[in-house]
């Protein structure tokens, strides 16, 4: 009993761990986004490959996963 409940433990401290390396993923992408101009008139390749993770492209849909591990999926 003394053995699972280490693993439950360290289990529940890793979570806790991820969960506070996707917040300040989101903090550092928070961050950067605000010191960029506002106005984008253009594809910006270094901007692109700094926010976004991967882009899955579905029927009728794709979904857009940033560095910080937020998805969004956007419909056509």
């Amino acid at each position: 009993m003394l053995y699972r409940l280490r693993e439950e433990k360290q289990k529940l401290q890793l979570e806790s761990a991820g969960r506070d390396e996707q917040k300040k993923r989101i903090a550092d992408m928070g961050t950067f986004l605000r010191e960029q101009p506002t106005t984008l008139t253009e594809y910006d390749e270094p901007l692109v490959r700094r926010l976004i993770e991967k882009v899955t492209v579905y029927e009728g849909k794709f979904t857009v996963e940033f560095k910080s591990g937020v998805m969004m999926d956007v419909d056509e």
